[in-house]
């Protein structure tokens, strides 16, 4: 699921942010800001893009560097989300 997530983040960062240069090698862990690949207003837009692609709800905590600065730590913070709300999901359906 990583490498999924992964694909599909570089594919919205590759057509958005780099203007569809699939030349730019673009490395997993490669920090976005410090490359500047990503902006602060392209931090938004990235988070609007996770929560609208993902179904994830970001609170104001959750955007910082740690989660978004890097393939590897958008995939890994969409996980851990994604983990965090399917006992929340369950519980719903069974009730």
């Amino acid at each position: 699921m990583t490498q999924q997530i992964k694909d599909t983040v570089k594919a919205f960062i590759i057509d958005n942010f780099l203007f569809g240069d699939t030349s730019y090698a673009l490395a997993d862990d490669v920090s976005l800001i410090e490359s500047g690949v990503i902006d602060s207003t392209g931090v938004l837009e990235l988070v609007t893009y996770i929560e609208d692609q993902f179904g994830l709800e970001m609170a104001d905590s959750d955007i910082v560097p740690a989660n978004l600065d890097s393939l590897v730590r958008i995939a890994a913070f969409i996980e851990a989300k994604q983990a965090a709300a399917q006992p929340i999901k369950q519980a719903a359906g069974a009730a």
